[in-house]
Formats: C-alpha cells, structure tokens, sequence
C-alpha cells in the first residue's frame, strides 16, 4: 500500500491522546479506524464529497471491508502521520492508508477501507458508482 496508482492523496498528524491507550500506553488497536476516519474525512473534502455531501446527494457510503496490518504500535503522545490514497471509485471508494511515526517515519500500521454506494430512498446497492463522485472528482484529478 503506498502511493503508486493514487487517484488522489492527502495526509492529517495525530497526537496520540491518553484515553486512546492501553494500561501500558499502547494504542489499543480499536482505534486505527477513528485515524482512519480523519483522514478519509480529509481525502473526501479534496473533492467536495465528504458525509454531509453524500447524505445530499442522496447516497450513503458504508464501509463494507476494512483490513489492518499492524506493524508496529504506536504509543502515548506519539505524533503519527496517516496518509490516505484513494485507489478505486468507478464501483466503489477503495482507500489505502499508512501511519507513520511523524519524526522518523518509520512504518507502523499499513489500511484499506472499501465503501460502496447506498440509495438511501430504495437501500439498493448501487453496482456502479453515482454519476456525482465521477463529476466531483473529475474537478480535481
């Protein structure tokens, strides 16, 4: 998972806060997927397309799979990047992800998320995505 092939890229810095640790200040592996949040929240606004704007749109994107590799923990006031490069969006979003440590870049946690298209009237799946994620990210690719 690395930037190759990336329809697009962006990056947020975490600091990792006390309640999201373990008793030995480890981050409990539960809560990659809110550092995943933020920076697929961040990817999303790239183009206009963040929840707000799906909801609009008349669509809900669930994820259906999420995959985590963890390979090396991050700890208690360890400042993390989480690059999210977005891979797919013809069928389905397909986000790849990796943390690393903010001061040595060292690798820790390498991600893919895949969400696909909701109508929220019929909650019919939609095997193609809507024309308006098409639209908004031609606007910027």
């Amino acid at each position: 998972m690395n930037s190759k092939g990336a329809l697009l890229s962006t990056h947020v810095e975490i600091e990792i806060p006390f309640h999201d640790c373990d008793p030995m200040n480890v981050v409990w592996h539960g809560n990659y997927a809110r550092y995943l949040e933020v920076a697929r929240c961040e990817l999303l606004r790239l183009f206009d397309y963040d929840y707000m704007q799906m909801k609009e749109s008349g669509y809900a994107w669930p994820i259906v799979d999420m995959r985590i590799k963890y390979v090396s923990p991050a700890m208690f006031l360890q400042k993390i990047r989480v690059d999210a490069y977005l891979k797919e969006y013809e069928t389905r979003l397909r986000i790849d992800y990796v943390i690393t440590d903010c001061q040595t870049a060292k690798k820790l946690t390498k991600a893919t998320t895949v969400q696909v298209a909701v109508d929220v009237q019929t909650d019919e799946l939609q095997y193609v995505s809507p024309a308006v994620i098409t639209e908004k990210l031609h606007k910027v690719m």
